[in-house]
This record gives C-alpha cells, sequence and structure tokens, in this order.
C-alpha cells in the first residue's frame, strides 16, 4: 500500500490542524493506520493508532484527550484531527500502516508516507 500525509503547517499555541494519510494499492480496510512523529536527534515515536477491524483507536499519554483519530475507508484515508496543540507537538508526522493487528512499534509497520512537518509556535 502507498501512503500519501498531507495537512502539516505552521500554527500558534492551542490552533488545531488535520493530518491526512491517502491509502492507494491495497484494501485499505485490512490494515490498521498508525501516526508516529519525529524530531531532530530523537527517535520516532507512537503517537496514536486507528485498528484495522472495529475502528477502535489507541493513543500515546501524551496526545490523549487533545488527538482523535478516524479512517474513512471508503475513501482509503485515515485523518488525525489535532486539539489544543503545543509547542512540545512540534515534529515531522508519519503515517504507517501494517496489515491487521495494530501495535505501537514503529518496526512492526511495514508501510510508510513521506511525513509532513508541524510547527506550533508559543
Amino acid at each position: 500500500v502507498q501512503l500519501q500525509a498531507s495537512g502539516g503547517g505552521l500554527v500558534q499555541a492551542g490552533d488545531s490542524l488535520s493530518l491526512s494519510c491517502g491509502a492507494s494499492g491495497r484494501t485499505f480496510r485490512d490494515f490498521s493506520v498508525g501516526w508516529f512523529r519525529q524530531t531532530p536527534g530523537k527517535e520516532r515515536e507512537f503517537v496514536a493508532v486507528i485498528f484495522w477491524n472495529n475502528g477502535g483507536a489507541n493513543y500515546a499519554d501524551s496526545v490523549k484527550g487533545r488527538f482523535t483519530i478516524g479512517r474513512d475507508n471508503v475513501k482509503n484515508t485515515a485523518v488525525l484531527q489535532m486539539n489544543s496543540l503545543k509547542p512540545e507537538d512540534t515534529a515531522v508526522y508519519y503515517c504507517a500502516a501494517k496489515r491487521g493487528g495494530w501495535t505501537i512499534k514503529v518496526d512492526d509497520y511495514d508501510y510508510w508516507g513521506q511525513g509532513t512537518q508541524v510547527t506550533v509556535s508559543s
């Protein structure tokens, strides 16, 4: 499956931003879709994942209550709605997909988008 992440930008603290991950090439509904982020010099970290089979989701503690992940299996897209953004949310955000069960581990994902920059100013 090919993934294309979009929607990043420069916002102020407290603002909202919506990231989109478009997928093509395989049966999107069979894949769990995760969002990860990375800042220079740090490892890529888990942000959120939406499950392949029932639409359930899991979030990193740092974003819980502020971010919401969703998916549209007809449009083959996954969306990360980010509210109440903080400067520490600044990172390159990546969407990723894996067939079947969800995980928060970077190495478990087989397909990755190219990343989109999110910058939150204070």
